[in-house]
């Protein structure tokens, strides 16, 4: 398993009327955990996209929203990779507001698509 922590502060156009943070941008946030994941292992999304023509389109996605977090929170997002890729990837993010409570987690899969035939992709080794 490979873990990867990165912090972000939420900003004010990602809050709804009431003060959270609207529950769609939450997948904005596994993303940010994923990308930087992936940067921390030397692969960057665009290498994989530009470079080696691997595209990641999300085939599922789980959510569990726990507690709220508002404006300006600083937010810890731990991102794991639980088990080596095969034709598909998931990413495991919880998130953690400035009180280390557990507030959200969410589970992203994505397939790899050869950028050339756009058919599905079983790559050898990425990590």
């Amino acid at each position: 398993m490979y873990t990867h922590s990165v912090e972000i502060r939420v900003r004010y156009s990602e809050t709804d009327k009431m003060g959270y943070v609207y529950y769609g941008n939450y997948t904005h946030y596994y993303e940010v955990g994923r990308v930087e994941a992936l940067r921390s292992l030397g692969i960057t999304y665009r290498e994989l996209e530009d470079d080696y023509k691997i595209f990641l389109p999300v085939t599922n996605v789980q959510v569990r929203y726990l507690r709220p977090a508002y404006y300006d929170n600083l937010l810890r997002l731990e991102t794991s990779i639980i088990k080596l890729p095969t034709s598909k990837i998931d990413f495991t993010t919880v998130i953690y507001n400035e009180k280390n409570e557990l507030i959200n987690q969410g589970q992203v899969q994505l397939c790899f698509i050869d950028g050339t035939t756009m058919k599905k992709w079983k790559p050898l080794t990425l990590l």
